[in-house]
């Protein structure tokens, strides 16, 4: 296949593509063939303000390399806003084949500390938006029988972090919504698949570094470049991927990982049931092996990346 033509017809939604992971999804996706929408609303890593500059910019720089694209700029919290975006695709090129819904803030604060504006925003941008724009392509995807989604999600829900439960619920969350979607749209040829994705952003420029170790995690991450997660979204994205959904992805630079699901890892039976005390007696004690310890990201993937 040549490189300009894995994506030849195709029609793209990219949210949150005008600065990032979102930026670089949408440049490979043109650069494939693709014609793309980028949206971004254009506001801070928080959540305020708006900008229309930096989805034009990804606009502008897609039809320089030949390709097409068109801005949208709106918020994917909305739900009208939403089915918006999804209209403007399919009124300005057709049709649409694939969503991305990569559009994010952060609000990261101890849990303790967090706001509830904090946990209404967040969990608003990260799942709900997820949630408006994947619903508002589905019906298309049902009529025409075909449709690629994927969704970002992180280690700090697959895992865990510090600070994030807001974050982190809602993009656990969104691995439970792909994975609902993929059930639900399998009839229609429709895939659904959750990225969890390294890479230096502006968001992840958040992250508080009060330790040696955590500085030193933070420098390493400046290595991973948004670039190197859109080789897998674009693979995804194509006919060739149609066995592939329901599944959960890692790309850390030049690493690409699929993640496990939960699933039992042990288990106990009683002929004559639990009680508190033989809960505490006798299942604690036997799944002791077995309980999962409390880690973070860095815990787990504490090796150099590639």
């Amino acid at each position: 296949m040549a490189d300009g033509k894995l994506l030849d017809g195709k029609v793209a939604l990219v949210t949150g593509a005008g600065r990032g992971v979102g930026r670089e999804i949408a440049l490979l996706l043109a650069a494939r063939g693709a014609k793309v929408v980028v949206n971004d609303l254009g506001g801070s890593g928080g959540g305020d303000g708006q900008d229309d500059a930096p989805a034009n910019e990804v606009v502008g720089a897609i039809r320089s390399a030949g390709g097409e694209a068109v801005a949208n700029f709106d918020s994917v919290a909305d739900s009208a806003a939403a089915r918006g975006m999804v209209d403007q695709a399919v009124d300005t090129f057709g049709r649409i084949d694939i969503v991305v819904n990569n559009a994010g803030i952060l609000r990261d604060s101890i849990f303790h500390k967090m706001t509830e504006e904090d946990w209404d925003l967040v969990i608003s941008v990260h799942l709900k938006g997820a949630f408006n724009v994947s619903r508002a392509a589905a019906t298309r995807f049902r009529e025409q029988q075909s449709g690629r989604m994927i969704h970002m999600t992180s280690t700090s829900g697959l895992i865990g972090n510090f600070g994030q439960a807001n974050y982190a619920a809602a993009k656990l969350g969104i691995v439970g919504l792909s994975k609902s979607v993929a059930l639900d749209m399998a009839r229609y040829n429709v895939t659904s698949n959750a990225l969890a994705p390294f890479a230096w952003s502006r968001l992840i420029g958040t992250i508080p570094t009060t330790t040696e170790a955590e500085k030193l995690r933070v420098e390493r991450m400046k290595r991973m470049t948004p670039a190197k997660i859109a080789p897998l979204v674009v693979a995804l994205s194509a006919d060739a991927a149609q066995h592939v959904t329901g599944q959960i992805f890692g790309v850390r630079s030049d690493e690409v990982f699929l993640f496990n699901q939960p699933r039992p890892v042990r288990g106990l039976g009683r002929s004559d049931g639990w009680t508190p005390e033989t809960i505490l007696e006798h299942a604690f004690p036997a799944f002791k092996s077995g309980l999962t310890p409390l880690e973070r990201s860095a815990d787990i993937f504490s090796w150099d990346p590639l």
